[in-house]
């Protein structure tokens, strides 16, 4: 594992490895009851779910304490790897179904990590107080298109933090322009580059440069039928 994080340019400890080792026992056990995950082979885990996860943090200069939500987690990527590589962000996690929620909490306690989860939609939490614009860094790793993510995700983000879409190699910024203009936020960088194996993706980086309207996040039916 060390070796497979090495040749995509992350260096990691024993001790991380040992972590990431024994969440990927504990997911696949637990993959058995509950869909988590459809990537079960050892190696293709290594580089689709950690390296992916982790690599954003040695790509963009993110500083100690900065707070995460990881919007739509999931199985917890990629924040569960994020907090094992660092263990000083302070990670939020939200998912719309409580038995993944349920799984997240039993995974931190088996892992000693500190993170917080919560059972929300992610545009429920996007027009709550205790959520909206608290975070340095919103990030998503989804199959959402862009326009679509930029609306549940730039709520979240403090004026001057970041959005950080994790996507494939199709270019999506064009279709996505609109909708990044009107929830506050502006086209910072986009990353191109490619894990071990060869896939490639990027990493697009939109900065909030002014508070999102009131109006947003609308309803999913609408974000969904009418994008921005």
């Amino acid at each position: 594992m060390i070796e497979s994080f090495r040749s995509a340019g992350i260096e990691i400890s024993e001790a991380q490895c040992a972590k990431l080792s024994e969440l990927t026992e504990f997911m696949l056990e637990y993959n058995k009851k509950v869909n988590l995950t459809r990537i079960t082979e050892e190696n293709e885990i290594i580089e689709k779910h950690y390296i992916d996860s982790i690599l954003p943090l040695v790509m963009i200069d993110v500083p100690r304490g900065t707070s995460l939500i990881d919007v739509g987690t999931g199985a917890g990527f990629p924040s569960v790897p994020m907090k094992i590589y660092r263990d000083d962000l302070d990670i939020t996690m939200i998912d719309s179904l409580n038995k993944r929620i349920v799984y997240l909490d039993e995974l931190c306690k088996k892992l000693d990590i500190n993170c917080k989860k919560y059972h929300i939609r992610s545009e429920e939490a996007g027009r709550d107080k205790s959520f909206r614009e608290k975070y340095d860094i919103a990030a998503a790793r989804a199959v959402a298109a862009l326009n679509i993510l930029c609306e549940y995700c730039l709520p979240f983000v403090k004026k001057n933090g970041l959005f950080i879409a994790m996507k494939g190699e199709r270019d999506e910024t064009k279709e996505a322009e609109n909708s990044i203009s009107q929830l506050g936020g502006k086209i910072k960088e986009i990353k191109r580059y490619s894990l071990p194996s060869g896939d490639k993706r990027s990493l697009v980086i939109i900065e909030k440069i002014k508070e999102t309207p009131p109006k947003y996040p609308r309803t999913s039916a609408l974000i969904s039928k009418k994008p921005l």
